[in-house]
């Protein structure tokens, strides 16, 4: 245990549980950031609390992960499901909760991590109540989203103020990649610290199958030509281009082609809704025979279909970073992607993989079956995409640099400890 409780801090992520079965109704990669970032953090010495709020009576109120990093859900409005959109009124019952946590420990955090723009609100409020240090990751812009959808939620002004506000006033934003410094600069505001430290991947997970491996365990034919899509049903998720461009694609008839879509849906629910409209769309292009939708893959089957996919499509309409890019990467699978967000950093043309106007299907079409007719260049891709991110997107390396990160903005105090051996009782 640490003997300075200035080594305990506090990651919120008030909308995305870390605890969550990913796949779950708005769970997705903020949640694997938060997680990551927490279990990396504690190897690297910190003492980690992660908070969001409780949405179900069954949930347990305290997850153990390990010694060093724990969830906590907190109330916040009726324990269920309550989208991000209409939360904002909750966060103060948030606030008040996380209060009597620290009353109830002991102790107070030195210094929190606030995730998306709604524990950024929860975070500067915080800071008007008690004296820390305040480092925050937005995941997403509303400044960007709202430029590329029709139906702007009436909580898009309060949410643009509250960014504008985030930006200017914390003590660090963290960037995911250039682009999104990018973005937060132009549109949000010149002024604030920005620092840029991508999103990570869990490289010990993934690229430790062979594609016939995980062929097998799938029961997916060796001579398919499969593409792969791993995510949440949304409309900004752009799977409608993807099923419109494989309908294109000039192997369509002359090869075992096989789209996976894989992803979590609850009937009723947004996903459950958008799930239902893309099925309906691949049985009108007359898809149904070459397509499945596996539903959600838990962290066990994840990694062989990474593995099992001949190329993996992200054709987000907007993504600040795109974790499924670099773990399908991870998995020596290419990617193709829109160009768009922080696609344009952890995917690089020709080396990577291939980009592509987002919502065009045709230019889609074409990058997905380039790789596919050529396995000998897939896999020259596949190489150099695990390269980089055992080099750049480990999540020990992000680890690493916002424990530099923090320990600058806690200082003057005695530098953090780099590991728990040097820092045990």
């Amino acid at each position: 245990m640490f003997q300075n409780d200035r080594y305990r801090i506090a990651l919120i992520s008030v909308d995305g549980d870390p605890a969550a079965e990913i796949g779950q109704e708005e769970a997705g990669g903020q949640n694997v950031y938060v997680r990551q970032v927490g279990y990396a953090l504690a190897e690297q010495g910190w003492q980690v609390d992660m908070f969001t709020r409780r949405s179900s009576l069954e949930q347990a109120a305290i997850v153990q992960h390990n010694s060093n990093c724990r969830t906590i859900r907190l109330k916040a409005g009726p324990a269920e499901f309550i989208g991000r959109d209409n939360l904002f009124e909750h966060l103060p019952e948030f606030i008040t909760h996380f209060q009597q946590f620290q009353q109830q420990q002991g102790f107070c955090y030195s210094l929190i991590h606030t995730n998306y723009w709604l524990s950024s609100w929860v975070g500067m409020e915080l800071k008007k109540l008690q004296p820390l240090v305040q480092v925050h990751t937005y995941h997403s812009l509303g400044a960007v989203k709202y430029r590329s959808i029709s139906d702007v939620p009436l909580i898009a002004t309060q949410r643009l103020a509250v960014e504008k506000a985030c930006l200017e006033t914390v003590d660090r934003v963290v960037a995911t990649s250039p682009q999104e410094q990018k973005d937060m600069r132009i549109l949000v505001s010149s002024k604030g610290q920005i620092e840029m430290i991508p999103c990570g991947t869990d490289t010990d997970k993934f690229g430790k199958i062979e594609r016939s491996d995980a062929r097998e365990k799938l029961g997916i034919a060796q001579d398919a030509k499969m593409v792969l899509y791993v995510g949440r049903f949304d409309r900004r998720k752009g799977i409608e281009t993807l099923v419109r461009a494989v309908a294109k694609s000039s192997l369509r008839g002359e090869a075992n082609l096989q789209l996976v879509i894989g992803g979590g849906s609850r009937p009723g629910q947004s996903d459950g809704i958008e799930r239902d409209r893309i099925a309906s769309i691949v049985a009108e292009l007359g898809l149904e025979d070459c397509t499945t939708f596996p539903g959600r893959l838990n962290e066990a089957i994840l990694p062989f279909y990474y593995a099992a996919a001949d190329v993996c499509v992200v054709p987000s309409h907007y993504e600040p970073f795109g974790l499924v890019a670099i773990e399908a990467m991870a998995s020596q699978t290419p990617v193709v992607a829109s160009n768009v967000g922080g696609l344009q950093f952890t995917v690089v043309p020709e080396v990577t993989g291939l980009l592509a106007p987002p919502k065009d299907e045709v230019a889609f079409a074409a990058a997905i079956d380039s790789i596919l007719a050529n396995p000998t260049w897939r896999d020259q891709l596949g190489k150099a995409a695990q390269q980089r991110t055992e080099i750049a997107f480990s999540w020990y390396s992000v680890a690493s640099r916002l424990t530099q990160l923090y320990t600058h903005l806690l200082a003057p105090a005695a530098s953090v400890p780099q590991s728990r051996t040097r820092i045990a009782a």
